[in-house]
C-alpha cells in the first residue's frame, strides 16, 4: 500500500505499464481510480468503455477522478462520456470563432 502511493505520487496519473493487476485491481476496489485514459490521444472515459479497453497498455493511464484528467488536458471519450464530448467539442468550436 504504502509503495503504492509512492508510485501514485512519482508520477502525474496512475501507468498501467507501471502496475500489475493485483496493484491495479486494488486501487480500483479502494476507488483511487476511477477513470482511464489514453496518454498519446489525451481522451479520458469510464474504465468498463468499450474503446478504452482496445487500448495498448502502454498509453492507458489512470485518474483518481475526472477533475484530475481535465486538469492534465484530456478530453471526454466520445463513446461512454457523449454529453460531456459534445460540450467539449461546442467549447472547442467557440474557441476557434
Amino acid at each position: 500500500s504504502n509503495q503504492l502511493k509512492l508510485l501514485s505520487t512519482s508520477l502525474d496519473m496512475w501507468q498501467h505499464s507501471q502496475l500489475n493487476k493485483y496493484q491495479l485491481h486494488a486501487l480500483i476496489k479502494g476507488r483511487q481510480i476511477t477513470f482511464a485514459g489514453n496518454s498519446k490521444l489525451k481522451i479520458y472515459g469510464h474504465l468498463n468503455c468499450f474503446s478504452g479497453r482496445r487500448m495498448h497498455r502502454q498509453q492507458r493511464v489512470f485518474f483518481v477522478d475526472e477533475s484530475e484528467a481535465v486538469a492534465m488536458d484530456f478530453r471526454p471519450c466520445g463513446h461512454c462520456l457523449k454529453h460531456k464530448y459534445k460540450q467539449w467539442k461546442a467549447n472547442c468550436a467557440d474557441f476557434q470563432k
